[in-house]
């Protein structure tokens, strides 16, 4: 005797995609989230944390 196994689960396409669209724009928001309050906070540690870095990738703080 031989056991088959074979899955017939399928993801929709459409679905899959959404998903996948849907993770990209959250990861776009909070990264401009971070970014915005990182670069423009009036709190000088958070500012100075992350100050050369933004610099170093032409992000204007000031």
């Amino acid at each position: 005797m031989s056991v088959s196994a074979t899955s017939n689960i399928s993801t929709p396409i459409i679905a899959n995609s959404a998903a996948r669209i849907l993770q990209a724009a959250m990861a776009l928001c909070f990264g401009a989230i971070i970014v915005g309050f990182v670069g423009f906070s009036h709190i000088e540690i958070v500012h100075n944390a992350a100050h050369d870095t933004r610099h170093a990738n032409a992000f204007p703080c000031h």
